[in-house]
C-alpha cells in the first residue's frame, strides 16, 4: 500500500519540486517585475510587485525564504480547485503595514498625476488610496471587502482636506477596514495566460501612463510637486525622528542608486547636502519654467506684479479667441500660453528650504 502511494505521489512531487526550481530562476532573472507570482498564477502579487519594483528590492530579497510556501501552496490551489476553507485568515502586522505604505505610495503618485483635476481630494484621492489597500490585501490566498474598503476611505477624506496629510488617515482607515473584513478567496475557474497578462497589462498602464505623461509633457511642474508633496510628506514624521530618518533613507534610495550608476562618488554625503543636491536640480527647472513665463508675456525678468498683471489684461484682449475669429486656432495657441504663464508668474516664489 505504502508502495502504491508511493508512485501515486512522486509524479506530483516532482512537478513541485520542477515548479520550485523554476520560480527560483524566475525569482531571479524577473523577480522585481513580479515573473515568478506571475508563473505561480499570484497575479495580485505579480501587479503589486510590477508598480513598486519588487516593493523597493526589500520585499523581494525577503520572498527568498518564502518561495517553497508559495509553490506549495500553488499546487495545492491547482489539484484540489476548490474553495478554500471558512473562516477568517489570521490577523497579519506584516500585511497591514504594507497595506498602509502601499495605500501612502498610490496616494502620492496620484497627488503627482491628477491632483489638477476638480474635486481630486474627494473622489481621486480615496478611490487612489483605497485601491492600493485593496491590492496588498488581495495578495496571496486571501482578499478583503471592496466596497467597505473604499467607503472607509471616502468617509475619511474630508479629514484634512486640499492637504497632502489626507493621505496618511485615508490610508489607516482603508487598512484597519481591509483587515477587519479580511477572507479567503473562492477559487474561480482556471484563465489563459493571455487574459491575465492582458488584464495585468491594463492596470499597469492604468498605474504608469498619468504619471509618465506628467512627468515627460510638464517635468517642470511635476518635478516641483513632487519636491514639495516629499517635504511635506517627511514633515509629518518631525515629532518621530527615527521614523522619519527611515523615510528619508528611503525616499533617498533612488536617488543614491543614480548617483552610483552615474559613477558620482559623493554617495557618503550627509541628508542635509543630498537634499540640498535634489534642490538645486528641481530649483533649476522652476528657474527655466519663470524665464519663459516672462518670455511669453514679453517681459524683463523680475517684473513687478503690477506690471505682470497689466501685460496679462493686455494680451488676453488681444489674444482672445472671440477677438480673432479670422485665426482662430493661432489665437488659442497664444491665449493659453498667456494664460499658463500668468499662472506661473503669479505664485510667489517659495523661500529656499521650504519645501525640506
Amino acid at each position: 500500500m505504502s508502495g502504491a502511494t508511493g508512485l501515486v505521489l512522486r509524479p506530483f512531487l516532482y512537478r513541485m519540486a520542477k515548479g520550485l526550481l523554476v520560480t527560483y530562476v524566475l525569482w531571479a532573472v524577473g523577480g522585481p517585475a513580479g515573473l515568478h507570482h506571475l508563473y505561480l498564477g499570484r497575479d495580485s502579487h505579480a501587479l503589486l510587485w510590477m508598480l513598486t519594483l519588487g516593493g523597493g528590492g526589500l520585499g523581494w530579497l525577503w520572498e527568498f525564504w518564502k518561495l517553497p510556501s508559495f509553490v506549495a501552496q500553488a499546487n495545492r490551489a491547482q489539484g484540489q480547485r476548490q474553495s478554500s476553507g471558512g473562516g477568517t485568515p489570521p490577523l497579519s502586522l506584516i500585511r497591514f503595514a504594507a497595506q498602509m505604505i502601499v495605500g501612502i505610495y498610490f496616494g502620492l503618485v496620484a497627488l503627482i498625476s491628477f491632483s489638477f483635476m476638480a474635486n481630486f481630494y474627494i473622489v481621486g484621492l480615496p478611490l487612489a488610496v483605497g485601491l492600493g489597500v485593496l491590492l496588498v490585501a488581495a495578495v496571496g490566498n486571501q482578499t478583503s471587502d471592496f466596497k467597505n474598503t473604499l467607503g472607509a476611505a471616502f468617509l475619511t477624506s474630508p479629514i484634512f482636506y486640499g492637504r497632502p496629510i489626507a493621505i496618511l488617515p485615508i490610508s489607516l482607515a482603508a487598512s484597519i477596514t481591509a483587515q477587519k473584513h479580511r477572507r479567503y478567496k473562492t477559487s474561480a475557474g482556471s484563465e489563459t495566460l493571455s487574459v491575465r497578462l492582458y488584464r495585468l497589462g491594463l492596470a499597469y498602464l492604468a498605474f504608469t501612463g498619468p504619471l509618465a505623461y506628467s512627468a515627460l509633457c510638464n517635468t517642470a511642474a511635476t518635478l516641483s510637486y513632487v519636491a514639495e508633496t516629499l517635504g511635506s510628506f517627511l514633515s509629518w514624521f518631525s515629532f518621530f525622528p527615527l521614523l522619519g530618518r527611515l523615510m528619508e533613507s528611503v525616499f533617498l534610495l533612488p536617488y543614491r542608486v543614480w548617483r552610483l550608476l552615474v559613477g558620482d562618488p559623493g554617495c557618503s554625503s550627509s541628508y542635509f547636502q543630498e537634499w540640498e543636491k535634489l534642490y538645486e536640480f528641481v530649483h533649476s527647472f522652476q528657474n527655466e519654467k519663470r524665464q519663459l513665463a516672462y518670455q511669453a508675456l514679453g517681459l524683463s525678468e523680475g517684473a513687478r506684479n503690477e506690471d505682470i498683471h497689466r501685460r496679462y489684461r493686455e494680451l488676453v484682449k488681444i489674444w482672445h479667441p472671440d477677438h480673432n475669429r479670422h485665426q482662430t486656432e493661432e489665437a488659442q495657441r497664444h491665449f493659453l500660453e498667456i494664460q499658463a504663464a500668468y499662472e506661473v508668474l503669479s505664485q510667489p516664489r517659495k523661500p529656499r528650504g521650504s519645501w525640506r
